[in-house]
């Protein structure tokens, strides 16, 4: 899995900032800050997809618990969401 979730981000963060952040440890595919459907403010959340599980791994590890922003966040390994029949 080279996904990972990305928690305890600063409402101002967007998904290019989130992007630039991690692009240090590896080739990013993907960057997404989670958002509010409803008002399209951030969630304080989202997701860092590289093209390596050596990359995610490497991120996960330098950037948990880490201040970014501003704030502490926290990083996981994401789960995938098991497909809808």
């Amino acid at each position: 899995m080279s996904k990972l979730f990305i928690g305890g981000l600063v409402w101002q963060t967007n998904e290019e900032r989130l992007r630039e952040g991690f692009e240090k440890y590896g080739t990013v595919e993907e960057a997404v800050v989670v958002r509010d459907r409803e008002t399209g403010r951030s969630r304080g959340f989202g997701f860092v997809r590289f093209s390596s599980e050596t990359d995610a791994t490497a991120a996960l590890e330098a950037m948990n618990e880490q201040e970014f922003d501003g704030r502490r966040i926290k990083i996981d390994k994401a789960s995938e969401r098991p497909t809808r029949a």
